[in-house]
C-alpha cells in the first residue's frame, strides 16, 4: 500500500476518501489485506457522485470527512466499551455454563462484524449514489458488490460502527488475560469450588478459553455474514439517506461524540458527592476508551498493508495492548499500588477495561483470520498473535503471580 495522507482542502468532487477498517470477507479478499486509508493526491473513486448526480453540487470536505470519522470512533468506542463492562456484568453469575464474562462481548462483536461487512442494504446509497454506475458502465452482479463493499469502507458512519463499536465491544486483550488465568489457576469463579484445580486441569482450561473464544467468535462472524445475505431477499427498507446522514446524523455525532469524551473527563475528575465507585466501574474506562480505539485506527492504517497475507497494525496493536493490560494487572496486584489506594487501582482498572479493551480487537482479528486468501497465512496469523500476546502475559504478570503472589486489589 502507498503511503496516504490527508488531502489539504479540495472536496470530493474529485475524489473520495480512501478510509477502510475491517478487512474484507474471503468472498472478496485481495491478495493484500486491505487497511484503513486516508485520501491521497491520486485516489480517485470509481465515478464521481457529483457527474453522476448532477442535481447534487454539495461539496465533500475530506478535512470534514475526516472529522466526522474521528467523531464516530470516539463515540462508538465508548458505546463499545459500555456494552462490553454491561454484557461482562450480566453473564457473570453463579452458575454461569461460561464463566469467562468476555466471550459473550466477543462473539456479539464478530456477530455485527460480519453483518456489517457482508451488508448491502444499510450503505447502498454510499456516497450519494445508489450504486448503478455511468450510463456507459454496466458492471457484473460480482462486480457490483465488490466496488460496494470497498467503497462503503471509506463511509464515516461505517467505519465508526466496525472498527469504533465492534472493535471496542471485543477485547483481544482480555481474552489473553483469561487464558493466562486458566493456565495460572485464577480464572475467577462465581461460584466456590470445593478444591482449587491442579496443573492439569489448567491446561485443559487453556485450552477450553483458546477454543471456545476463537470457534465462537468466527461462528458469529460467518453466521452475521448469512444473516445479511438473508435479509437482503426480504428488500427491507434499510438504507440510510446519505443526505440524512451527510447534513444531520454526521454533525450530531460530531458534537455527541466529543462532548460525551470531555463531559467524561470532567465526571472523572468531579465526581458527584458520595459516588467514588462511579469512576472505577465505568467513568474511568470511558475517559481511555476513545484513546485505544483512535491508536488501533491509525496503527491499522498505517502498518497493516506492510506486509503481504499478515495484517501488521492490527497485530501490534492487539500485543501492545496485551502487554499493557498485563502491566497494569500486575500494578493493581502490588501491595502499595493499586491494592491499598483506591484512585489508582481504579485508573488502572479504567485503563485495562477503557484503553486496553478498545485498542485491542477480537472481531477484526477474526475478520482478517477468515478473509485471508489462503488457509496458511491464516493459521501463521492466528497462532502468532495468541502466542506472542500470551508469552508477553505469561512473562510480566507470570513473575509475579509465581513469585511474590497477588495481593487483592482494594477497588474489587
Amino acid at each position: 500500500m502507498t503511503s496516504n495522507h490527508v488531502v489539504a482542502g479540495g472536496t470530493v468532487e474529485n475524489r473520495l476518501p480512501e478510509i477502510q477498517a475491517p478487512p474484507p470477507t474471503a468472498e472478496s479478499a485481495p491478495q493484500r489485506q486491505s487497511s484503513p486509508q486516508l485520501p491521497s493526491a491520486t485516489d480517485k473513486p470509481p465515478e464521481d457522485p457529483v457527474e453522476a448526480y448532477p442535481e447534487r453540487r454539495e461539496p465533500l470536505s475530506s478535512s470534514a470527512t475526516h472529522l466526522y470519522t474521528l467523531s464516530y470512533l470516539v463515540f462508538f468506542s465508548i458505546f463499545g466499551t459500555l456494552a462490553r463492562l454491561g454484557l461482562q456484568a450480566l453473564t457473570f453469575y453463579p452458575g454461569a455454563p461460561v464463566v469467562t464474562g468476555v466471550l459473550w462481548a466477543n462473539v456479539g462483536g464478530s456477530l455485527l462484524m460480519g453483518f456489517f461487512l457482508e451488508d448491502k442494504n444499510i450503505f447502498r446509497e454510499e456516497w450519494g449514489n445508489p450504486g448503478k454506475g455511468n450510463a456507459n458502465d454496466n458492471p457484473s452482479r460480482d462486480e457490483r458488490i465488490k466496488r460496494h463493499k470497498s467503497i462503503k469502507k471509506t463511509i464515516p458512519l461505517y467505519i465508526g460502527l466496525t472498527t469504533g463499536f465492534c472493535g471496542s465491544f471485543t477485547s483481544f486483550s482480555s481474552f489473553i488475560r483469561d487464558i493466562f488465568l486458566a493456565l495460572s489457576n485464577d480464572l475467577p469463579d462465581p461460584s466456590s469450588p470445593a478444591s482449587a484445580p491442579n496443573g492439569g486441569y489448567s491446561f485443559m482450561a487453556l485450552v477450553a478459553v483458546i477454543l471456545v473464544e476463537v470457534a465462537l467468535s468466527l461462528a458469529a462472524l460467518i453466521f452475521g455474514s448469512h444473516l445479511a445475505l438473508a435479509l437482503e431477499h426480504f428488500h427491507l427498507p434499510l438504507t440510510i439517506p446519505f443526505r440524512l446522514t451527510r447534513r444531520f446524523i454526521d454533525p450530531l455525532f460530531a458534537f455527541l461524540g466529543w462532548g460525551c469524551w470531555v463531559g467524561t473527563i470532567f465526571l472523572a475528575i468531579f465526581p458527584p458527592e458520595g459516588h467514588n465507585a462511579w469512576r472505577g466501574r465505568a467513568v474511568f474506562a470511558i475517559v481511555f476508551a476513545p484513546l485505544g480505539c483512535l491508536l488501533r485506527f491509525y496503527l491499522s492504517l498505517l502498518l497493516n498493508a506492510r506486509i503481504p497475507h499478515f495484517p501488521l497494525g492490527t497485530f501490534t496493536v492487539n500485543v501492545l495492548g496485551t502487554v499493557i493490560m498485563s502491566m497494569c494487572y500486575d500494578l493493581q496486584r502490588v501491595d502499595g499500588v493499586g491494592a491499598t489506594v483506591l484512585v489508582s487501582c481504579q485508573i488502572l482498572q479504567g485503563v485495562m477495561d477503557g484503553f486496553c479493551g478498545s485498542a485491542t480487537t477480537v472481531s477484526t482479528w477474526v475478520a482478517e483470520l477468515n478473509g485471508l486468501a489462503r488457509r496458511l497465512h491464516a493459521y501463521i496469523y492466528g497462532v502468532m498473535s495468541v502466542g506472542v500476546a500470551l508469552g508477553f502475559f505469561v512473562v510480566i504478570t507470570g513473575s509475579l503471580r509465581w513469585t511474590i503472589g497477588f495481593v487483592s486489589p482494594v477497588c474489587e
